[in-house]
C-alpha cells in the first residue's frame, strides 16, 4: 500500500499531536504525584520507635517480592517513617535498594544492612551532617556482636512476625563492612555454611540491629543528643603512616592484609615436610607475653588461623586467607589484638581453616 506525502504529513501530525499529549498527561500525573509527595530533599524526619524498626528490618529481609539485607534496612526505616510522617515516605520506590543485597548484587562488598541504613540517612539528613551519622553507623558494625542480644531475644521468643529460626545464635564481632568477611567470619564462630537457616536468620537479625541503631541515632541527631561511639583503631593511622599516599579507607587492615609491624611473626616458609593437616598445640601453654602455634598442610592451601576469645569475637588474624605451599610452618602470637592493643588473660582459642580442614585449640593466657 502507497502513501502520498499529503496523507504521510497529514498522519505524521496526528500521531505526533498525540504523543505530545500523551507526554503532557504522563508529566501532569507525575507532577501531581509528586505534588503530593512534597519530595524536597532531605525528606521530613520524625523520631522513630528503635525497637520497631529492628523488628520490621528482620521480617523484611525475608519479604518475598523484594527481601534481603539492603531492602530490608531501608524499608524499615521509610516503612516506619510513613507510619508517622505519611508523605513522602508512602509513596518512596523502596524496591530499588534491591541493588545492594549480599554486598551489592551479591558481590560481596559492603553490608546491605549498612548500604540501606546509610541510604536513609542520606535522604532524611542535610549534606552537611549526613557524614557523621553515616560513618558512626559504619564504624558501629564493625565494633559490634551480631546478632546483638535484644533480637537475638525477639528472635527466641518468636516476637517477629517471620519467626524462621527461634534459638540464641552465635554472636562475633566482623571487624568488616564487607560482606563475605562478615558472613565468613560468622560461620567459622558458629560452625555453620553459608547457606544454613541459621546465617540466614543472622543477617536478617542483623539487617533489623543495624537499621535500629540508624534510627536511633537520626532520634539522637534529631535531640541534638547524637555523640558518636565509633573510634578508629590505632593500627589504621600506623597503617597508613606508610600507606597514605596509596589508599584512602577508614577500615582496619589487618583483618585482610596481615599485620606487618615490626615484631609480627608469620609463617612464610615451610620448616619441614607435612604428611597431613595438624594444628598443634601452643608452646608454651600457659603463655605470657608469647606463644608458638605450629601447624601442618600436605597441599598447597590457602590457610586461615586466628584468634577467638571465649565469646567466638575476633582477636586476631594471625593468617588471614593467604596461600601456603606444602609444609610445616610455626606462628607466634604475642598475646595482642588487631588493633595492637594487649588482651586481657584467659583463655582463648586458635582456629585453623585449610581446604576442608578446620581445627581449634585452646589457650591460656596468664598475667
Amino acid at each position: 500500500m502507497k502513501i502520498s506525502r499529503k496523507d504521510f504529513l497529514a498522519s505524521g501530525t496526528k500521531y505526533a499531536a498525540g504523543a505530545v499529549i500523551g507526554a503532557a498527561a504522563a508529566d501532569s500525573l507525575m507532577s501531581k504525584a509528586m505534588a503530593g509527595m512534597n519530595a524536597t530533599w532531605p525528606f521530613p524526619y520524625q523520631a522513630l520507635d528503635v525497637e520497631k524498626v529492628r523488628m520490621l528490618g528482620h521480617d523484611l529481609y525475608y519479604d518475598t517480592t523484594y527481601g534481603g539485607c539492603c531492602f530490608g534496612a531501608f524499608a524499615a526505616l521509610v516503612n516506619a517513617s510513613a507510619a508517622v510522617v505519611g508523605e513522602p515516605f508512602t509513596s518512596f520506590p523502596v524496591g530499588m535498594m534491591l541493588w545492594g543485597g549480599g554486598g551489592g548484587a551479591s558481590w560481596g562488598g559492603t553490608c546491605g544492612a549498612v548500604a540501606g541504613s546509610a541510604a536513609f540517612i542520606a535522604l532524611v539528613t542535610a549534606k552537611a551532617n549526613a557524614s557523621a551519622l553515616e560513618s558512626e553507623v559504619f564504624g558501629w558494625y564493625t565494633q559490634t556482636k551480631f546478632p546483638t542480644d535484644a533480637s537475638n531475644q525477639y528472635g527466641v521468643e518468636s516476637k517477629y512476625t517471620q519467626n524462621k529460626y527461634t534459638q540464641t545464635l552465635v554472636q562475633n564481632i566482623s571487624g568488616s563492612i564487607l560482606c563475605h568477611a562478615s558472613i565468613a567470619e560468622w560461620c567459622k564462630t558458629a560452625k555453620v555454611t553459608e547457606g544454613s537457616t541459621e546465617r540466614k536468620e543472622r543477617c536478617a537479625r542483623l539487617t533489623g540491629d543495624v537499621a535500629a541503631y540508624a534510627a536511633k541515632i537520626l532520634n539522637d541527631k534529631l535531640a541534638s543528643t547524637f555523640v558518636p561511639l565509633f573510634a578508629s583503631p590505632a593500627i589504621i593511622a600506623e597503617c597508613k603512616g606508610c600507606h597514605s599516599s596509596t589508599i584512602t579507607s577508614k577500615m582496619e587492615c589487618t583483618q585482610c592484609h596481615g599485620d606487618h609491624r615490626t615484631g609480627a611473626t608469620h609463617a612464610a616458609e615451610p620448616e619441614g615436610i607435612a604428611a597431613d593437616y595438624l594444628l598443634e598445640n601452643n608452646y608454651p601453654n600457659p603463655f605470657n607475653p608469647q606463644t608458638r602455634i605450629q601447624f601442618s598442610v600436605p597441599a598447597a592451601a590457602t590457610v586461615d588461623i586466628a584468634i577467638y576469645d571465649i565469646h567466638g569475637r575476633l582477636v586476631r588474624n594471625l593468617i588471614p586467607s593467604q596461600h601456603r605451599e606444602s609444609g610445616r610452618y610455626s606462628i607466634d602470637w604475642d598475646g595482642k589484638d588487631n588493633a595492637g592493643g594487649r588482651v586481657a588473660s584467659g583463655p582463648y582459642f586458635c582456629r585453623m581453616h585449610a581446604g576442608r580442614f578446620s581445627a581449634t585449640k585452646k589457650l591460656s593466657l596468664l598475667k
